[in-house]
């Protein structure tokens, strides 16, 4: 269970802070780089002041400040060191353990796509909570992807 914790631990620091986790497993490089990245983007994003307005319920000024180009990378670039770290934290032999995480960075970027019009029951969600509720319903659909697929793939060996 200790082991479980610990790849958790791993990366959830990872997705507050890209290659946070990478930091904790020793892997200094790859975290620097991850942790560069994740500033550069959020730097030309202009993320910051979006999530402030953001959590000051200015959503309005959320869309106007975010800059859309650099923004779309910021998916990717979470899940991808989230991936990393939760694989290098001992993952490497489960089968499709990526999916749940190239899903969330999908949806995640879809959600930023929409983030400036979509209003779900006339209310704009804006440029931090949509692409967070698509990330967390990308990742919620590549858990239950992954499972089907490995649960087929054991059932099928079974009839050969």
């Amino acid at each position: 269970m200790e082991n479980r914790a610990r790849k958790v631990e791993i990366v959830l620091w990872s997705i507050i802070m890209p290659g946070a986790g990478q930091w904790l497993d020793g892997k200094y490089f790859k975290g620097a780089v991850f942790i560069l990245g994740q500033f550069a983007l959020n730097a030309q994003a202009n993320f910051n002041a979006a999530i402030a307005s953001s959590l000051l319920g200015d959503t309005a000024n959320a869309v106007q400040v975010i800059d859309y180009n650099w923004f779309m990378f910021c998916p990717c670039l979470y899940f991808l060191a989230a991936w990393d770290a939760y694989k290098e934290a001992g993952e490497k032999e489960k089968s499709l353990s990526f999916l749940p995480f190239v899903c969330a960075g999908y949806f995640g970027t879809v959600g930023i796509i929409y983030s400036s019009t979509f209003k779900p029951f006339g209310v704009l969600l804006g440029p931090v909570w949509l692409p967070m509720l698509g990330a967390a319903l990308g990742g919620a659909i590549g858990c239950i992807i992954k499972a089907s697929i490995n649960k087929c793939g054991r059932h099928r060996r079974h009839e050969c």
